[in-house]
Parts: structure tokens; C-alpha cells; sequence
């Protein structure tokens, strides 16, 4: 019996010492910042002198902050069209899903647009959209249609740049679709087939279901990213013209490092924590549901 009961113990142990270091990673270099970023947005703090507790203020300076209201704006903006990226992925992977002469050139630069850098995306993306050489307005001059100004325009600048994200988005979605499909179950694809199904059929009933992990993962990823998105709006615009482009990443970065308000630039922090959170709470909700 005592044999049994310490066979028992080692078994669930043993798992727990492996993922102890990932763990102790895990708290410190992500919940513990956490904790620290919510508890310093109940501060008033320049980054040097003494902290002041001023209670939930900075939030409700954030309520009647207009800069505030454009950022989540525009992240809402980029969420929703973001999310492109996922049918955008899914199309493309089922497109190079193929074994013909080539498809591994073709993949490649498909591939291309996810191992280069945001930055690089971004000054790309402001050469193309410049009003003087970029070659975005070469195209509209085929058509003879005048320069038109995106990053300078406030009603264009966040689907300027939004379109930037997107390039690389749809690269990393589709990757994650194309590991997908080579996981596949071949004995449900044929039995299909044999139950005559095809096209539409297949994919909706056969395919997308096997895909169900595939395009969780796709989902959260692209919904992080939208919503931590800075790169690419501090590259081409610096959150302009006249904070038009900013988001709220861009928001915090702005406050805390340039105007010295660290517990202001922490509250703008924890209110993109918890929209993320409860976005991916969500989502796994979801997926518990469907799995039960």
C-alpha cells in the first residue's frame, strides 16, 4: 500500500518538477509585471521622484481624456479589421496546399512577410504610400486619379496602417492553417469523398472542424495583436496626424516615457490587459464549450 501510495505521488510530481522553471519564469517575468503595472496605476509617478497614492484618479482622468476615446477607437478599429487575417490565412494555406512543380517558391513568399521585421514593414509601407514617389499613387495615376496623402489624411491613416499589419498577419495565420492541414485526418477526407463529398461540402463538414485548434490559435494571435499593436503606428506615423493614428499602446508609450506619467501610462496598461483578457477568456470559454 505505502509502494502504491509513493508510485502515486512521483507520477504527479514528476510532471510539476518539468514545468517548474517555465513557471517560475512565468511569474516573474509576466504576473509579477502585472501586478506591478496595476498597483503603480493607482499612483501619480514621474519615474524618479517619490510615488503619490491618488487612488483611481488616473482612470478617471482617462475617462475624460479625448486621446484616450481616439486610441480605443482605433484598436477597436484594428480588431475588427484585423480579423481579415484569419479567412485571408485560411484561403491562402488551402491555396499552397498543393503538391505541384514550384509550390515551395510559391510558399516561401507567401512565407516572406512574417520574418521580417515590424519596423521594416512599416518604413516599406510609408515608401509606398509617400505622396511624392510612393508607388501607391503611381497606381491611382494609371487610373488618373490625383496623389492622395494616406498617412497624412485623418480619416485614412489608421486603414493605412492597418493594411500594413495585416501583410504579415495573413502570413502568420496562414502558416498556422497550413500546419494544420498537413495534420489532417486522410481516412475522414476519404470517407468523405466516398460519401460523395466535395468542394464547399468538404470544407465546411470535414476540413474546418480538424482546423478547430488551428483557427483558435489564429484567432487569439491576430486579436493580441491588434490590440497590442505599436510597431508599425510608431514607425510610420508617431501616432499622427494629431494623435489620429494612436492607439492605446502607443497611448501608454506616449504618456509614460515622454510626458513622465508613469502611474498614467500603468492605468492606460491595465485597461489593455483586461480588454485582452476578457477577449481570450472568451475564446477559451468558447472552445471549452464546443469541446464538451
Amino acid at each position: 500500500m505505502q509502494k502504491n501510495y509513493t508510485q502515486t505521488w512521483s507520477q504527479r510530481a514528476v510532471p510539476w518538477l518539468f514545468m517548474a522553471p517555465a513557471l517560475a519564469l512565468f511569474l516573474v517575468y509576466v504576473i509579477l509585471p502585472i501586478i506591478q503595472s496595476i498597483s503603480m496605476s493607482f499612483y501619480q509617478w514621474d519615474g524618479i521622484g517619490d510615488k503619490v497614492f491618488i487612488g483611481f484618479q488616473n482612470y478617471v482622468d482617462l475617462y475624460y481624456d479625448p486621446q484616450f476615446w481616439t486610441s480605443l477607437w482605433n484598436n477597436i478599429l484594428w480588431l475588427l479589421f484585423f480579423m481579415l487575417a484569419v479567412p485571408f490565412g485560411l484561403g491562402i494555406a488551402l491555396f499552397l496546399n498543393q503538391q505541384v512543380l514550384g509550390i515551395r517558391a510559391v510558399k516561401s513568399l507567401f512565407f516572406f512577410p512574417f520574418v521580417i521585421s515590424q519596423v521594416i514593414v512599416g518604413i516599406v509601407f510609408a515608401w509606398f504610400y509617400d505622396p511624392g514617389y510612393g508607388l501607391l499613387q503611381d497606381i491611382l495615376a494609371l487610373f488618373g486619379a490625383g496623389p492622395l496623402p494616406v498617412l497624412a489624411d485623418e480619416a485614412l491613416v489608421t486603414y493605412g496602417i492597418i493594411a500594413a499589419g495585416l501583410w504579415p498577419q495573413v502570413a502568420y495565420t496562414m502558416i498556422l492553417f497550413l500546419t494544420g492541414l498537413n495534420n489532417l485526418s486522410p481516412e475522414q477526407i476519404e470517407a468523405a469523398r466516398m460519401d460523395g463529398a466535395k468542394g464547399w461540402t468538404m470544407l465546411w463538414h470535414v476540413i474546418l472542424p480538424q482546423l478547430r485548434p488551428a483557427t483558435f490559435i489564429a484567432i487569439v494571435v491576430t486579436i493580441i495583436g491588434a490590440l497590442r499593436s505599436f510597431d508599425l503606428v510608431a514607425s510610420m506615423t508617431s501616432g499622427g496626424p494629431y494623435g489620429s493614428s494612436s492607439v492605446l499602446a502607443y497611448f501608454m508609450y506616449e504618456q509614460a516615457i515622454f510626458n513622465y506619467r508613469m502611474g498614467y501610462g500603468a492605468a492606460i496598461a491595465t485597461v489593455l490587459f483586461l480588454i485582452m483578457l476578457v477577449y481570450i477568456a472568451f475564446f477559451l470559454w468558447r472552445m471549452l464549450q464546443q469541446e464538451r
